[in-house]
């Protein structure tokens, strides 16, 4: 029974780390601080559920939506310079938000005055490429929409670890259905706004319905969505 309780535990995401771990997410948060929007806490959950499932998998590691390259570098600092790194943005901001979205997506979208509109999520590319760049690892910038590069995508090897920041419906949906069928198996993805925003919920849920998924849709200690794929 002990061993039971132990697995649901882990697979739920809420095993003790040790304060020489906690140490480690704030300093990679602190050199990457610059070059992401994600707050410290969310960062750093983001940093231990990859390392808790993502680096016992291997593959490379692909981020859609990026923004100037934090989190990707994070996972680089995080899960070592022996995999490659894909990441794609329309590095033009977000397509506009949709009915399928959500109101509340609609009205973030509108309001150009906000504090966390982030210019509609506009970045340079020479942001991501600096962050990238001083992780020493193997890196890609895709610019484009996903709907434009990632039908034709084509990784060198084995995804290990996805991650989807790309707020709505459609965008989510191009993820899963380009690159959902080269994860391996028992491969990670890191789902930003599952919680957030009403589109990319529903994409999640149609795409794993409209496959007869069996992968769960988990939350870890400190909220972050992730799934662990199994078929």
């Amino acid at each position: 029974m002990k061993k039971v309780i132990k697995k649901v535990i882990e697979r739920s995401g809420y095993a003790i780390q040790k304060v020489s771990e906690d140490s480690e997410y704030d300093r990679i948060y602190n050199e990457f601080s610059d070059f992401t929007m994600i707050e410290p806490k969310t960062y750093a959950e983001n940093l231990r559920v990859a390392q808790l499932y993502g680096s016992a998998v291997k593959g490379d590691v692909v981020e859609c939506g990026v923004w100037r390259g934090g989190m990707s570098a994070g996972l680089a600092r995080l899960l070592g310079s022996d995999r490659k790194y894909y990441l794609f943005d329309s590095f033009e901001g977000l397509p506009p938000a949709k009915e399928i979205d959500g109101a509340e997506a609609i009205k973030w979208q509108e309001d150009a005055g906000s504090s966390t509109y982030f210019d509609n999520c506009k970045a340079e590319m020479g942001f991501a490429q600096k962050a990238m760049q001083a992780t020493g690892a193997e890196f890609e910038l895709v610019k484009g929409w996903f709907s434009d590069t990632l039908p034709g995508f084509k990784p060198r090897g084995e995804i290990g670890v996805l991650r989807f920041d790309g707020d709505w419906y459609e965008s989510t949906m191009d993820c899963f259905q380009n690159l959902y069928p080269k994860l391996t198996k028992g491969g990670l993805i890191l789902i930003d706004d599952y919680y957030t925003w009403d589109g990319c919920s529903k994409a999640v849920h149609d795409y794993l319905s409209s496959i007869k998924s069996s992968s769960r849709i988990y939350s870890s200690a400190g909220g972050v969505c992730y799934i662990i794929k199994n078929d």
